[in-house]
């Protein structure tokens, strides 16, 4: 669907672009695939799924496409979750190897966590972006400042209770999940950790609840997109199949490394370095609020 003409201009089908210069074109694929590999090393690491690293870069390829304002960023969303699918298995599949994911607690939030990405998928047809942006900035400050404080006794409890807050819980990540382009990892992790699991244990568990979000909500993504107008070619809804090679294989090569990483350093530099990134994701959203 790429045509070249005159002067080394890249037209994308007829997506009515007056075209793009190849070495306007080539530093944003390259800067994908490095948003690829930045994306797998921290789903390896923190159990998460990185959406907040590729996002940003998305965003700009689809503007740089000529991609419409109103439909960019749910095209940068989707496309993300999609790129997050592969990531995320294969990082849930290496810290299942290590034996550190708890497969009760899994089991017990999988049908709430899928209907909370169902949830999350029809709300991101019409919702503000504006509110989303705010939930996750108070829970990213709050995951990130309990992680910062270290382990100070902070604990709701050594068994997960029985009650249905749980459940609830889990329907709740997976609806903020997918409108945030995120694997649910950040969510998941603090909880288990207030339930007295190791910041190990908490993170191969998150990472089960990655693949339980990406494969829903990109599917949900492509559903809610579909035939909407000015979408790019190799579009499938609100998914674009050449971000997804990218990025997607890319990423899948470097998740085996932050795997490794997580289950090296000590466990106390590794609640300091997710609490940061717990902030710098809720800086980002304060800074995109703000303009």
């Amino acid at each position: 669907m790429l045509a070249t003409a005159p002067g080394s201009k890249v037209h994308i089908g007829n997506f009515g672009m007056n075209g793009l210069d190849l070495q306007q074109v080539l530093p944003l694929v390259a800067a994908l695939a490095a948003g690829g590999v930045v994306m797998g090393f921290l789903a390896g690491l923190f159990g998460i799924g990185g959406g907040a690293i590729i996002v940003p870069v998305l965003y700009e390829l689809f503007a740089a496409w000529g991609v419409p304002e109103d439909i960019r960023l749910k095209l940068a969303t989707g496309t993300s979750l999609a790129i997050m699918l592969p990531t995320t298995y294969r990082a849930f599949r290496g810290h299942q190897a290590k034996g550190v994911v708890d497969l009760s607690i899994v089991k017990r939030l999988a049908l709430p966590l899928v209907l909370g990405v169902v949830a999350g998928v029809l709300l991101a047809k019409n919702a503000p972006v504006t509110l989303f942006k705010a939930a996750w900035i108070v829970f990213g400050l709050g995951m990130g400042t309990n992680l910062m404080l270290g382990d100070r006794g902070w604990r709701l409890g050594t068994e997960f209770p029985k009650s249905k807050f749980f459940e609830l819980y889990g329907f709740v990540v997976g609806c903020l999940s997918t409108l945030l382009s995120v694997a649910g990892g950040a969510f998941m992790t603090v909880m288990l950790k207030l339930y007295g699991r190791t910041i190990t244990q908490a993170i191969g568990t998150a990472s089960a609840f990655g693949p339980m979000i990406t494969i829903p909500g990109a599917l949900g993504f492509m559903w809610a997109g579909w035939g909407v107008p000015g979408l790019p070619p190799l579009s499938a809804g609100y998914v674009n199949l050449a971000g997804f090679v990218v990025a997607a294989t890319t990423s899948v090569l470097a998740a085996p490394y932050g795997v490794k990483m997580a289950h090296r350093v000590p466990r106390r530099t590794l609640e300091i370095g997710f609490g940061c990134f717990l902030y710098f994701m809720a800086a980002r959203f304060i800074v995109g609020m703000l303009k």
